[in-house]
C-alpha cells in the first residue's frame, strides 16, 4: 500500500512538471512577441532565479561554484540554451516549439549518449526515435509547402524552427555532460543561476540591445515569475522528485504528453494555423516520446517470462 501511495506521489509530480513544461512554451512565446528582447528575457530569468538561489547557495549549501565543469554546463544549458530558444520563439509559433523542443531533445540525447557516452539502447529507443524524426521532418514539410500544391516558404518560421532544434541540441549535450561528470541536480540548478548571471548580466548591461524599459511590468512579472521560479526552480524540484519515485523511463513517458498539450494551448491562446502537417507531427511526436521512454514493453517481457516459467513447473509437475 505504502509503495502505491508513493508511486501515485511520484505520477503527482511527473504531470505537475508536464504542465509546468508545457506552460514554458506558451509563456516564451508571449515573451517572444511581446516588446521584449531575446536579451531582456534571458536577464529576467536569471536574474530573477539567480535573487532565490544566491542566499540559499551561500548561506546554507554552499558548494565550489567555478569549477570547469560546472562553468560548460552553464555556458551551454544555461547560456547557449536560452539564447537559442528565445530566438526560435520570437521567430516560430508555439505550436512548433511544442513539437521540435521536447521532440528533439530525446533524440539528441540518445544520440550524444551513444557518441559521447559509448551508451547503447536496445530496439524500443530506436523506434521512437524514429517515430520523432518522422514528425519533425512531416512538420518541415508543411512549412516547406509540400502538402499544397504551391511550395511558399516562410523563412522567418524556418529560422525560428532552426534556433528551436539547436535549443534543443544544447539542452540534449548539457544533460548528457551533467551525467557524465555527475553533477546533482543542487548544484545544476545553483550554477545554472549563479554563474549564466556572472557571464550574461555584464555583456548584457553595456553592450547589448535592450527594450525592457518599453516592455509593460505585466510582461515582465510574467517572465520573471514563470522563467526564473516555475521553470527552473519548481519544475526541477518536481521532476527530480517524479524520477525518484517512479523511475526515469516513466518520467519519460509522462513528459511525451507535452507536445500534444502545448501543442492544442497555442492554437487556442495565440490563433495559430492548425494544419495536417502540425496536427501529425504533434500525435507522432508524443508518441514517439513515449515509445522511447516508457516501460511498457519491458513489463511485457517480465509478464511473459513469468507466465513462460508457470508452464515450465506446469510440466515438470
Amino acid at each position: 500500500m505504502k509503495e502505491l501511495t508513493v508511486r501515485k506521489q511520484g505520477y503527482i509530480y511527473a504531470f505537475a512538471a508536464a504542465f509546468i513544461w508545457a506552460g514554458f512554451i506558451l509563456v516564451s512565446r508571449m515573451g517572444g512577441i511581446s516588446e521584449l528582447l531575446v536579451f531582456d528575457v534571458i536577464a529576467i530569468r536569471y536574474i530573477t532565479c539567480a535573487s532565490i538561489l544566491l542566499p540559499i547557495w551561500w548561506f546554507k549549501f554552499r558548494f565550489k561554484l567555478l569549477t570547469p565543469q560546472l562553468i560548460i554546463c552553464s555556458l551551454v544549458g544555461g547560456l547557449a540554451y536560452a539564447l537559442c530558444a528565445f530566438s526560435g520563439f520570437q521567430l516560430a509559433p508555439a505550436s512548433h516549439a511544442a513539437i521540435l523542443l521536447p521532440g528533439m531533445m530525446p533524440l539528441f540525447i540518445i544520440l550524444l549518449s551513444y557518441w559521447i557516452n559509448k551508451e547503447r539502447y536496445g530496439l524500443q529507443k530506436w523506434i521512437g526515435i524514429g517515430v520523432i524524426t518522422a514528425a519533425v521532418l512531416i512538420l518541415f514539410s508543411g512549412e516547406l509547402g509540400l502538402f499544397n500544391d504551391t511550395i511558399e516558404l516562410n523563412f522567418s518560421t524556418l529560422f525560428g524552427d532552426v534556433w528551436l532544434v539547436m535549443a534543443a541540441l544544447m539542452w540534449a549535450l548539457f544533460s548528457i555532460l551533467i551525467k557524465r561528470w555527475n553533477i546533482t541536480p543542487w548544484q545544476v540548478a545553483v550554477s545554472l543561476a549563479l554563474l549564466t548571471c556572472l557571464f550574461y548580466l555584464p555583456v548584457y548591461l553595456v553592450y547589448l540591445p535592450k527594450a525592457i524599459s518599453h516592455a509593460s511590468w505585466q510582461d515582465i512579472a510574467l517572465q520573471a515569475f514563470y522563467q526564473g521560479i516555475m521553470a527552473t526552480i519548481i519544475q526541477m524540484i518536481f521532476y527530480v522528485k517524479a524520477v525518484q519515485k517512479i523511475g526515469p523511463s516513466d518520467m519519460g513517458a509522462v513528459m511525451s504528453i507535452v507536445p500534444v498539450i502545448s501543442g492544442i494551448a497555442a492554437i487556442i491562446v495565440f490563433d495559430e494555423a492548425l494544419t495536417l502537417a502540425l496536427i501529425i507531427g504533434l500525435v507522432l511526436v508524443s508518441f514517439g516520446a513515449w515509445v522511447a521512454h516508457s516501460s511498457l514493453f519491458k513489463s511485457k517481457k517480465v509478464i511473459h517470462s513469468k507466465a513462460e516459467i508457470s508452464r515450465e513447473l506446469e510440466c515438470r509437475t
